[in-house]
């Protein structure tokens, strides 16, 4: 700050005395120089409190004996209506610079754009070290989110109230809620899931794996977003996935060619069932998931032990493969897999 709290009150004093010596209001002009003043005094940084107390300061010091108390009130009414009007409308102006720059910031980083440098530079300012390892956890609810809904503000009060001191990043991006941490800090994560879940009734959150510096971040990010995406493929109904637990997945789908032909010449003979391939998949599913184990298979599904081995009688007459026998099983369950992730049957392959 390079200006004192009394150089904002330059020319007070003078419309303090002739103005409360005639009784008048105060011109267009005053006012005009006050809302300035104002202005200028927010910019400089100064805080609410300490200028208005220097106006009292003054009024008082310079108090127009000759003039009716009233009317002296009536014009330091005036004056410091118009000073606080011009403050206000620059803080608000600096607190939207603020939040733009800080949206702008949190997309580069969590895209990987711009220069390192000047990132890492950016990134102080926001409290985060890009030196660092950061991990990042995404949550998603029912509904899109932005800043100025109550659930992210209830996350966020959460968040800050516990871990005030922490270097930690939190905003919405694309209707969801993104929390950064550095990678050591998992207590973060792990309570920015946990009031996010709660606050979402049923929400999930990913968490990305840590990874270092500026590009860290945002593939720490993807890792999320896909980890999100992956559960819903997979009908995971865990509130509280890491991307470090479900690496087998990317690792699939990567070859998405590769993983489309396991997937068509594995499965699509099922499509020639009765009722299409759909029940017999969704039988396969249940089955890998219980651990192959018929009774708790049969149960899930509600059907008899009998009509389950039928069923899985079916699917080795169909596709030549046993899904009861250990030397078949695995390629039948890669194929499952890859059926959920491509969403298969619902979209051809």
């Amino acid at each position: 700050m390079h200006s004192t709290p009394d150089a904002f009150l330059d020319g007070y004093v003078r419309i303090l005395t002739e103005a409360s010596r005639t009784g008048r209001r105060l011109t267009r002009d005053e006012l005009r120089s006050r809302r300035e003043l104002g202005a200028r005094a927010a910019a400089s940084g100064h805080g609410w409190r300490v200028l208005m107390r220097e106006h009292l300061a003054v009024s008082r010091t310079f108090w127009p004996t000759a003039a009716a108390p009233d009317s002296v009130l009536s014009v330091i009414e005036q004056a410091v209506d118009a000073f606080a009007d011009g403050y206000e409308h620059a803080q608000r102006l600096v607190v939207r610079q603020e939040e733009a720059a800080r949206r702008e910031f949190i997309d580069d980083l969590l895209h990987g754009r711009g220069d390192a440098g000047r990132l890492a530079a950016r990134a102080e300012r926001f409290g985060l070290r890009l030196a660092r390892a950061h991990a990042v956890a995404v949550a998603e609810g029912p509904a899109k989110y932005d800043e100025t809904d109550p659930v992210p503000r209830q996350v966020q009060d959460a968040l800050f109230t516990r871990f005030e001191s922490r270097r930690v990043l939190f905003t919405t991006k694309d209707g969801r809620m993104v929390c950064v941490a550095p990678g050591d800090q998992d207590d973060v994560l792990t309570h920015f899931a946990e009031r996010a879940g709660a606050a979402t009734d049923g929400g999930r959150v990913a968490i990305g794996r840590p990874r270092p510096g500026a590009v860290g971040i945002g593939h720490s990010y993807e890792e999320a977003l896909n980890t999100l995406e992956v559960a819903g493929r997979m009908g995971f109904d865990e509130p509280l996935l890491r991307a470090a637990d479900l690496l087998v997945f990317p690792v699939l789908a990567r070859d998405r060619q590769a993983l489309t032909d396991l997937v068509r010449s594995t499965l699509d003979p099922l499509e020639q069932a009765r009722g299409g391939a759909r029940p017999l998949l969704d039988t396969l599913t249940v089955y890998f998931d219980t651990g192959c184990v018929a009774a708790e298979t049969a149960r899930r599904l509600s059907l008899s032990v009998r009509a389950l081995t039928y069923r899985l009688e079916r699917i080795h007459a169909l596709t030549g493969t046993d899904p009861t026998s250990p030397a078949h099983r695995y390629t039948l369950q890669t194929a499952v897999i890859g059926a959920r992730l491509l969403d298969w049957p619902s979209r051809p392959l």
